[in-house]
């Protein structure tokens, strides 16, 4: 484990090495600096590592265990605070390992197009919440049947065979907002591909948008009110289920 502890200190300090432009963060005079901002990362990765996701958990997990590593690990006050001031040495990281992920996978010639509830709170705590609200509102996730308050994560990824798409254009939206209104809103360049999706992206506006990029949408056959599918057309929505849900191949 004081491995994996290492070879992750390593590869923060590399990115940093490598965009001190995005990474550093300008320091005031009364900032502490014993405890670096790298050091910082790589707790958030082993932790994650370590099945800790909440911040609570990760500070727990190195105060109780790997204190001896971190002596100036800050209160859980600062702890917090201070990573909550890094989002672009985040984007910075995201940026590098996709990098990575692009020259060590292929991707298949088309694009996949969802979006994910992060749920900040549910159910009746929804109406309550504070948190994020210049961000967050209140909204619904059918497949979890769920009314919940905060975002909604948009991605557009290209499929890879065998493997788990590869996200290529990110963005957060208010968790009230339609996917197609939030697709809209963002203009996404997806040039000559097809662009499969749910049944929540075939509208006129959407259409016409990819149609100038010479892109085509592949989304399920709706039902028709009082009829049913032809056995083509539940053949087809099988096919554009299978490629919008891939299975990752075990190894």
């Amino acid at each position: 484990m004081e491995n994996l502890l290492i070879q992750i200190y390593l590869f923060v300090c590399h990115v940093y090495d490598t965009s001190p432009q995005t990474c550093y963060q300008r320091l005031s005079n009364n900032r502490e600096t014993l405890f670096t901002d790298q050091e910082l990362m790589t707790i958030w990765f082993f932790a994650h590592l370590e099945g800790c996701f909440e911040k609570k958990r990760m500070h727990r997990l190195i105060a109780k265990y790997w204190l001896d590593w971190f002596p100036h690990l800050p209160s859980y006050q600062t702890f917090v605070l201070r990573l909550n001031r890094l989002e672009p040495t985040f984007q910075t990281f995201g940026a590098f390992l996709s990098s990575a992920l692009t020259t060590t996978h292929t991707p298949e010639a088309d694009h996949l197009v969802d979006s994910l509830p992060v749920m900040l709170a549910r159910h009746g705590h929804s109406d309550r919440a504070r948190v994020g609200r210049e961000v967050a509102d209140i909204g619904y996730c059918a497949a979890k049947k769920t009314r919940f308050h905060g975002v909604r994560l948009h991605l557009v990824a290209q499929r890879r065979a065998g493997s788990l798409p590869l996200p290529s254009q990110v963005w957060l939206c208010a968790a009230s907002h339609h996917d197609s209104k939030a697709f809209i809103e963002q203009q996404p360049e997806i040039a000559e591909t097809s662009l499969f999706g749910d049944l929540a992206y075939p509208t006129p506006e959407i259409i016409a948008h990819l149609k100038e990029q010479q892109t085509r949408l592949m989304t399920p056959q709706k039902k028709p009110k009082g009829a049913e599918l032809t056995d083509d057309e539940k053949y087809y929505n099988r096919l554009v289920r299978r490629i919008r849900q891939p299975h990752p191949a075990t190894h």
